[in-house]
């Protein structure tokens, strides 16, 4: 196995320490290693190649940040054709709200996230994905819920 150096704040790494001692984790090293697999694996399994899906993509970063503001302005013109809706509020008097509404493929929700995800500064990417499917035996909507969650703090 490969050892490898990564950077974090001291608050995350204390979090990681404290959640692997409650929940019987080695240590930090096994409680990171299974982030990382549930993080690249989050778009495997469960969704059909090129069915579309309905998503909901909440976005968190500090009030004062106006290129972070400036890159998911980006973020939304880029990704235009699967962007059904967006807005914008403010919460806790030091935090900016970005709120999307996604239509697409997997591919195409997964490069969204990802993308936001990337922006430096944003503290916060959590995502809710619902799969509509048609029964064609009682002729309405199925609709699944696939995996959702991913917290990132600066």
């Amino acid at each position: 196995m490969s050892v490898v150096s990564i950077s974090m704040p001291e608050a995350l790494v204390e979090h990681i320490d404290e959640f692997a001692d409650k929940h019987g984790y080695s240590g930090r090293s096994e409680v990171v290693r299974e982030g990382a697999r549930t993080l690249l694996e989050e778009f495997q399994g469960g969704a059909v190649d090129g069915q579309k899906h309905m998503c909901t993509v909440t976005v968190v970063f500090e009030y004062c940040q106006p290129a972070v503001q400036q890159r998911l302005t980006g973020v939304r013109h880029e990704y235009d054709t699967i962007v059904s809706a967006t807005t914008h509020a403010h919460v806790q008097d030091q935090y900016c709200m970005e709120l999307y509404v996604l239509e697409g493929t997997t591919e195409a929700l997964s490069g969204f996230i990802n993308t936001v995800r990337a922006v430096p500064n944003v503290r916060v990417v959590d995502y809710s994905i619902a799969s509509l499917g048609e029964d064609t035996v009682h002729k309405h909507i199925r609709i699944s819920v696939l995996p959702n969650r991913c917290e990132r703090r600066s």
